[in-house]
């Protein structure tokens, strides 16, 4: 048995079809204009209230990445946990999350392939009850047994 995982974590021996997990964070300026830096997406639609005004969305709007990455966080952190591996992530972005917006992501277990350690996760998110982001994620989970 593998006793150096995290707590928290939930092995592919433990997971059940349906199991969900979600966070809750509030979207910052300053985490838009972290995220312009490290990712060096600098479209003046996420940093610029001028420019933004202009455009479709009316004023300015965060990365849509970086509202994906809050299903990172839940998928990485929480279910299954450290240790899981990204194997692929299909996203469908619905509305503008803005400075400001409270998103809740949530992810929910829709497929297991214990053999395999292959989970597929349903994944969303939702500013004020609206869905601002679906997509499916399909994970490696870790495993208290050796391969």
């Amino acid at each position: 048995m593998l006793d150096n995982l995290p707590r928290g974590t939930i092995c592919i021996e433990d997971i059940e079809m349906g199991m969900t997990r979600h966070l809750r964070k509030v979207v910052t300026d300053r985490d838009i204009e972290l995220f312009a830096e490290v990712s060096t997406d600098r479209n003046p639609v996420h940093l610029d209230d001028d420019y933004a005004q202009d455009t479709i969305f009316e004023g300015r709007i965060a990365h849509g990445m970086l509202t994906a990455g809050l299903i990172s966080a839940v998928i990485g952190e929480q279910l299954p946990g450290h240790g899981t591996v990204y194997m692929g992530q299909s996203l469908k972005f619905l509305a503008p999350v803005r400075p400001g917006d409270m998103v809740h992501a949530e992810v929910e277990v829709t497929g297991i392939e214990h053999a395999k350690r292959r989970v597929t996760l349903n994944c969303r998110c939702m500013v004020d009850g609206k869905k601002v982001l679906v997509g499916e994620a399909m994970v490696l989970a870790p495993s208290r047994k050796f391969d």
